[in-house]
């Protein structure tokens, strides 16, 4: 498990003066940063990374507020053949506000197809 910090912004609120739902997607995916390192050669064009997202979900929890930091911790739940689970927590003063999921594919972009994980591959996400 890792774990990353959000200072939600204020142009993040809503009308209700809470964090709008739209941002946890945004801050779900900054957390996955570093699995996006591992499908990616920084030597080569961003089009080359072998990993698509499949599904996303979120699950509200209580309402997170401007003005306190987010914590989001992040681990992969599960790994099949082609694809992973990767699931967040986010936490707002202690207080679990929301959790989610993402399922990503390893995808060869020239036939258009999921394809399996190497054994390589699942070692390091294992190591997240």
């Amino acid at each position: 498990m890792y774990s990353m910090s959000f200072v939600p912004r204020f142009s993040e609120t809503d009308a209700f003066g809470h964090i709008n739902n739209t941002v946890l997607n945004v801050w779900f995916e900054a957390a996955r940063g570093p699995l996006f390192e591992i499908f990616y050669d920084k030597n080569e064009s961003l089009q080359t990374m072998n990993l698509i997202l499949a599904r996303t979900e979120v699950d509200f929890v209580a309402q997170i507020f401007y003005g306190h930091e987010v914590e989001v911790q992040t681990h992969i739940e599960s790994i099949g053949n082609s694809s992973f689970v990767v699931a967040h927590e986010a936490y707002q003063k202690g207080e679990l506000v929301a959790k989610g999921k993402a399922v990503q594919v390893h995808f060869d972009h020239d036939t258009q197809r999921s394809k399996p994980l190497t054994e390589e591959l699942k070692e390091r996400l294992l190591q997240l």
